[in-house]
């Protein structure tokens, strides 16, 4: 069976964190790194004295932290997860389960047959509905959730669908004035390629403390853009 690295992106989260961590089998793992964004409530702290493996990013921006830490990750399957209560842990399991199957990428989807979403607001909701759609329309995906950040994939894949590559996210993020992420990207690209992708359905219930950092208009610009250019021109 491959090895798991459960890699936890941070900012500000130590409510969610002291919850929610407690609750993970760390022997389901190779390595659990926590990505922190600077946090100022203890988030970093709380995580070393537990004895996780923390990396503290220098430039500002999710995707940017990703590439950050990609060589540092030792697991051939990156799981990503969210610790503010949005993922649930008891998924975990089920989650590496369908990806020992040999799948490339498994989504945990919180709108797939059986799940719910209780975070969504009416905006929120019609966007990931809109995005999804969108990528099975252009690209030929089947996704239920194309955007969420819970799901496990071969770590190779980001090489190969050169999510890591700044060129692809540069002019999206300047024109929006924002920085991205790169899962609506990575669905977009392992549906092009016919990867071998399948999702589980997860419901996500409300988030633990901390603030949501959405930036619905002008993220939901640059992943639309990053969407049609992948239409438009053959990556």
């Amino acid at each position: 069976m491959p090895t798991y690295t459960l890699l936890i992106p941070t900012l500000n989260e130590i409510e969610g964190m002291r919850v929610i961590m407690p609750q993970i089998d760390r022997s389901l793992f190779e390595q659990i790194l926590v990505l922190d964004g600077n946090s100022t409530d203890g988030t970093a702290e709380y995580a070393r004295e537990h004895g996780y493996e923390v990396h503290i990013q220098s430039q500002p921006g999710i995707r940017q932290a990703y590439n950050e830490v990609l060589d540092k990750i030792r697991g051939e399957v990156l799981i990503t997860f969210s610790p503010d209560g949005n993922s649930i842990t008891e998924l975990l399991r089920p989650l590496i389960d369908k990806m020992n199957e040999g799948y490339d990428m498994v989504i945990v989807s919180r709108y797939a047959q059986g799940a719910t979403s209780e975070d969504d607001s009416l905006v929120t909701g019609f966007g990931n509905w809109l995005f999804t759609r969108t990528i099975n329309l252009l690209h030929g995906g089947h996704y239920t959730d194309a955007m969420v950040i819970y799901r496990a994939y071969r770590t190779a894949m980001i090489r190969e669908l050169e999510l890591d590559q700044d060129r692809w996210h540069r002019t999206p993020e300047r024109l929006f004035h924002t920085r991205i992420s790169w899962e609506p990207l990575l669905s977009v690209r392992a549906a092009r390629r016919r990867l071998k992708v399948t999702d589980i359905p997860g419901s996500e219930p409300p988030r633990i403390g901390g603030k949501a950092k959405l930036q619905v208009l002008r993220w939901g610009a640059a992943y639309y853009f990053q969407f049609l250019r992948d239409f438009f021109c053959r990556w």
